[in-house]
């Protein structure tokens, strides 16, 4: 098939993601700062950063002290300051499945210094809802890009989700969701092929990108090729990398058949594609890991879990352990952790290969994957595959801009650009798992202390142990 025309996003998408939040009026001067500006430049110590109406105006060296009136001067002596995060793989409103996101994702996102999020499935309206009022400044939360439903097989899996059995069934839902104001359009593993390749037409006569899984039933070269922007969780990956692709389109596939018959070979020819095509991974390592090795983990003792709703403990987090653990981990422990190591491995190759990455985590579908905290963990899992802390810091800010085509406005830290920032007490290029230890978040030019964050963190555990409720 011929490969389509590379997407580019509607002006009217790119305004949403800019007016994630009124900007604050009160102007930042923060203060003989190290900036990290996630360009691939060295760190600049000793510079003050002036934000004010929600962009950074100036980065200045910090001798050449900066006036403004009635700013709020904030101390980066000894701190680090970095680009917004974003999570390129997130549910929020997932059916019914995870209640009370608005009280437990949003907040969670942003005290984790995740200010920008790419709803891979879920409730269009709320989502939209949500948008407006983080807009309107009501309502913080993470700059939103959404599909809203996933496009899936005739007898979906999931929530959130459109039954896809023809040809016909797959442009209708392009063509609806377009309608309803859907940024882009979500794939899920079973639909049927010839709605694969009629969805893929009907996006790009839309003009709106589409991403997600490589279905079951098409080659990853295939999607590539068909123009498909993103692939999620290394699907399509080990099965084009082996001799026996054409069988797992039609059967059972999984960790030992992967590992037996992956073939370096065929790999380098798919990843040469893949990398000629810039179709953007988004592994979720975070995810692969723990749901490969769910049955050694130990959750109860996780410091986080405080954040968590019951029922998603209880009940979604229950769902989807009992499915992975009775369908998907039919491979022994031992074959599965190897697995896990070959991703790595196999992620630093196509890292090699020129194919770009994105940072995301599948939260919280993912079982104990938290909103915030684990997109962390994942850019500590680009590390483990080779990335340099830099390269791994860029899958969560200058790769996510690029990819939405806002390389002008987000991303990285330099003069003009929104101020969606982060700032650290230690260095992330020495070691990544720095990005953890947050001083401040900055949204849109909105100044969140260590203590408001902590404020924050307290009302999540506060409303996770209310009886769940509505959206």
């Amino acid at each position: 098939m011929k490969r389509l025309l590379p997407w580019v996003f509607s002006f009217a998408w790119l305004c949403a993601i800019c007016r994630a939040q009124t900007p604050s009026s009160t102007t930042l001067l923060i203060e003989d700062v190290t900036v990290i500006d996630a360009t691939g430049a060295p760190a600049r110590p000793h510079r003050t950063v002036v934000v004010r109406a929600g962009h950074i105006e100036a980065i200045l060296p910090t001798e050449s002290q900066a006036a403004a009136k009635d700013a709020l001067h904030i101390d980066g002596r000894g701190k680090f300051l970095i680009p917004g995060l974003w999570d390129m793989h997130v549910h929020m409103v997932f059916g019914e499945w995870f209640p009370r996101g608005k009280e437990v994702t949003l907040p969670l996102f942003i005290a984790n210094g995740v200010t920008g999020v790419r709803d891979m499935g879920g409730e269009l309206e709320v989502l939209q809802q949500w948008r407006k009022e983080i807009a309107a400044g009501t309502l913080i939360g993470p700059r939103i890009v959404m599909s809203g439903p996933m496009l899936d097989g005739p007898q979906p899996r999931f929530p959130s989700s459109i039954a896809i059995a023809t040809p016909e069934d797959g442009r209708r839902a392009v063509d609806d969701l377009k309608r309803r104001g859907a940024d882009f359009i979500k794939l899920q593993s079973l639909i049927p092929r010839e709605a694969v390749f009629a969805i893929a037409e009907e996006a790009r006569k839309q003009g709106i990108p589409f991403v997600g899984h490589v279905p079951d039933a098409v080659r990853a070269s295939e999607a590539s090729n068909a123009g498909q922007k993103s692939f999620e969780h290394l699907i399509g990956i080990f099965e084009g990398s082996s001799p026996l692709e054409d069988e797992f389109l039609k059967g059972p596939k999984g960790p030992g058949k992967f590992l037996s018959t992956y073939d370096p070979a065929r790999a380098a020819k798919l990843f040469a594609l893949l990398a000629k095509n810039q179709t953007w991974q988004c592994p979720t390592l975070v995810w692969e890991r723990g749901g490969n090795l769910i049955d050694e983990a130990d959750f109860a003792h996780d410091a986080r879990a405080k954040y968590v709703p019951a029922y998603w403990k209880d009940v979604t987090w229950k769902r989807f352990t009992d499915q992975v653990v009775h369908e998907f981990n039919t491979d022994d422990l031992a074959t599965r952790k190897r697995f896990v190591e070959k991703e790595l491995e196999v992620v630093n190759a196509m890292h090699r290969a020129g194919i770009p990455f994105l940072a995301g985590t599948d939260t919280p579908p993912g079982v104990y994957v938290f909103p915030g905290f684990s997109l962390h963990e994942e850019l500590q899992r680009f590390v483990a595959a080779g990335f340099t802390p830099m390269e791994a810091l860029q899958t969560a800010t200058l790769n996510p801009a690029k990819f939405l085509d806002m390389e002008d406005r987000l991303g990285t830290i330099e003069k003009g650009k929104l101020a969606d920032l982060v700032l650290l007490d230690a260095n992330p290029l020495e070691d990544i798992r720095n990005t953890q230890k947050i001083a401040a978040v900055i949204v849109n030019g909105r100044y969140l202390s260590r203590a408001d964050l902590d404020k924050m963190l307290a009302g999540v555990e506060t409303a996770a142990k209310a009886p769940a409720a509505s959206k």
